[in-house]
This record gives C-alpha cells, structure tokens and sequence, in this order.
C-alpha cells in the first residue's frame, strides 16, 4: 500500500499559478520538489452520475497507467489537503515546467502554422495531424509516434477531453530546446464521473459495460465534425500509424502489472478498484485487442493511409 500523504502544511510556492477549467489548483514543495496539487472540482459533493467525484483519482491512476507503457507522463502521488473543516483528497503533480521551462500546448504551435485554415482549438483529426507534419518544434516523426500512443492508451482509459489545450512541448530556454512534453491532465479517463451506483451496475449489467465501451466515452478528437468513437475508429485500422501504435500499446500492456498498481492505489474503495480494473479491462478486450487482431490479419492487403 501506497504510503498516505498530507500536504495540508506544506509550504505554498508564490508566484505560481495554473489554468484548467475543473478544480483549484495550488503550488507546494514537497521533499525538496515543486508540485502542483489538483484538487477536486466545486460540483464534488453531487453525489450523481455527472460529478466528478474522482477526477483526482482519476489523475493519478491513468498518468501512472501511461508510465507503465512507457509513455512518459507527469509523475503524480495522492495525498490530502485540509480545506476549512473539511480534508479533501487532492492529485499531487510533479511541476515538469520547475526550473524555467515553458509549455506551449498543442493549440499554441497549432497556430504557428499560417497556411492552415483551421484554428488552435480545432480537433478535426487531418488538421491536427498537417500541423504536426508542419511544425518545427520536434522531429514530426517522433511527435506523429507519440500522438498516435496517446490517443489509443486514452482509448483504453476511456478519456473524452483530450484536446489541444492539455498536450504540447516543453521547451527548455535555457538549453534552447524543445521535446514533447509528459503527459499531462488524465482527469477525464476512467469515468470520473461515475458514483458508487453506476460502479455497481457498471460491474453487475453487462449491457451498462457495454454502453460504456462501445458508445461513449467518445474521443474529443473530431472526423467531419463528429467526436470519434473509439471502436469504430480503430477497427477500421485506416491509418497506418495508429495501427501501429495499437500494436505497440497491446503489446506493452500487462494487466496483471496494471491490476497490482491499482491495488496499491490510497484512499479508493474495494469497489473502486474492481471497477477501475473491470473497465480497463474491457476496454483492452473490447476495443484495443480486436482492433490488433484485424490490423495483424488485414495488414497485408490493406491500402494504409500513412497520416
């Protein structure tokens, strides 16, 4: 089990502020280290089925689920934080920009490309993927590699807010460089919104799993304006990069290594953990290893986009 952690008394780091639209968020050191602490959003104590009552849970499982397949994400820890009469559990996130360095999300190189038409926040899918052909901040290879990791590990954890705006660069002023930047803001991954009851039926009601593998969570990346469904985008296997990267993440993933993180996961349920390993589960099962098996079968025959 995962030690407890209070940060309620940690000094608080001036001068720091971040911006995210779900939950306040504060910048303490911690053993020598900048982190910035996520807390909860306003709408918590809503016990429903549309509060994120777990977003920094969330956070944490799924940033952790990134680095153990190898993508590098922000390194996180849970802990608490006393607000008034109230302790509140809060998401611990290594600042990855300490020392100097900047971060200019996908949406800011977005608009350094002047003869593109789309704007910064557009998500249309071939928009997003000429502009990483066309900017000059990292090898567009490695960037196309990593952008292509990022949305199948999010199909597996079911995100639906991967926009432009929580993914980019870090660049380095003082070595006058720049790489991709960890992975950050996981808040929307593994139902954060689901309670108790819907965990419940989620685990006892097969066609309540299945609603939620094979329907929504969507993908906040759109293909003619519509949010793409993660089933039916990557069982078509008509990008040659994303099939690769579904080969690349199906065979990184080990459960079992996946279901002992979570059980060492504080302050979450029996019940959260059987949900959280349940729901990646069938997302690996249901979405990610059919859509391997047809790209294995198929590929030979098939006339790949290369985007």
């Amino acid at each position: 089990m995962t030690k407890k952690i209070d940060f309620t008394n940690c000094k608080q780091i001036p001068g720091r502020a971040y911006s995210g639209a779900n939950g306040k968020k504060i910048s303490v050191e911690y053993e020598g280290k900048q982190y910035m602490l996520k807390f909860p959003p306003s709408g918590a104590g809503k016990l429903t089925a549309l509060s994120y009552i777990n977003s920094c849970i969330s956070e944490h499982i799924a940033s952790s689920i990134f680095n153990i397949l190898g993508v590098t994400a922000q390194d996180t820890m849970l802990g608490t934080f006393d607000v008034g009469d109230k302790t509140k559990v809060v998401c611990a996130c290594r600042d990855f920009t300490a020392g100097g360095k900047l971060l200019y999300d996908f949406c800011s190189i977005k608009n350094t490309v002047l003869d593109s038409d789309s704007s910064g926040a557009g998500t249309e899918l071939d928009d997003i993927l000429e502009t990483i052909e066309k900017q000059g901040f990292v090898a567009p290879d490695l960037l196309t590699e990593h952008f292509w990791d990022v949305f199948v590990i999010d199909a597996m954890l079911g995100n639906f807010d991967r926009h432009n705006g929580n993914w980019g660069f870090l660049h380095d002023t003082a070595a006058g460089s720049t790489d991709i930047a960890p992975v950050f803001d996981c808040g929307s991954c593994l139902l954060p919104q689901a309670d108790d009851k819907v965990m419940r039926d989620v685990l006892a009601n097969e066609d309540a799993l299945n609603a939620r593998v094979f329907q929504y969570p969507t993908s906040a990346i759109k293909q003619n304006d519509r949010k793409i469904n993660y089933y039916d985008f990557l069982t078509k296997a008509e990008y040659a990069d994303c099939n690769a990267a579904v080969k690349r993440i199906c065979d990184k993933t080990d459960m079992e290594k996946i279901r002992a993180f979570i059980g060492g996961v504080p302050y979450i349920s029996d019940l959260q953990k059987e949900f959280y390993n349940r729901y990646i589960t069938a997302r690996l099962d249901m979405i990610l290893r059919p859509a391997h098996e047809i790209i294995m079968s198929d590929e030979p025959e098939q006339g790949m986009r290369m985007m």
